[in-house]
């Protein structure tokens, strides 16, 4: 039986400031933007369910724990919106911030900061499907809210296509479903279309 309660109660409440966290992807057709806890949520439960539907042989328990994990650093790091410039430094911020959840005297779970640095750097079926999804779920919303953050933030098709390309290899048919999708959003004037690809 834990004899620190207090100490668990507060960690409980340092992971729940992850809904504190807003994203620049609109949810709802567009109504409000969603939160990284929202986020991460979805992300678990789209992972389980792709995982299922495309028949992977994965460890289910580990996928949901790299998901429900993957955007934990933001609580001290906040969301890197993945156009930003500064993108490729965010993960130094956020694994700061992992290092002290996993320090917290009332963090049960040991291994957070093994388990982070394998969503973010490793390279089993289980952390490329998480990728994946994480990029499809904002994707997803996107041509579901007409392309509100692309149109907000100026975002070209070339972006688009560079920021995606790496999910051909292994999952193709995602992949085709985005381009075609990519393709009717500049159409539709919902992407920029820079001549780029």
């Amino acid at each position: 039986m834990p004899n620190d309660l207090t100490a668990i109660t507060e960690y409980l409440l340092e992971l729940d400031a992850l809904k504190l966290i807003n994203r620049r992807t609109y949810i709802d057709g567009g109504l409000r933007v969603e939160n990284s806890a929202e986020h991460s949520w979805h992300l678990a439960m789209a992972c389980w369910s792709i995982c299922r539907s495309f028949k992977l042989e994965v460890s289910e328990e580990k996928l949901l724990k790299l998901a429900l994990i993957h955007d934990l650093g933001e609580i001290d790091a906040g969301d890197t919106f993945l156009y930003d410039t500064n993108r490729s430094t965010a993960h130094n911020a956020e694994r700061e911030g992992v290092k002290r959840l996993q320090s917290h005297l009332g963090n049960g779970v040991g291994d957070l900061c093994e388990l982070w640095e394998e969503q973010e750097t490793g390279d089993s079926l289980e952390t490329k499907l998480l990728k994946v999804v994480d990029r499809l779920l904002p994707f997803l919303h996107n041509i579901n809210s007409e392309g509100k953050t692309w149109r907000e933030q100026g975002v070209k098709k070339s972006q688009v296509l560079q920021a995606h390309g790496f999910i051909a290899e292994d999952f193709p048919e995602i992949h085709c479903w985005m381009l075609a999708n990519i393709n009717s959003a500049v159409q539709a004037g919902w992407l920029l279309d820079d001549g780029l690809v």
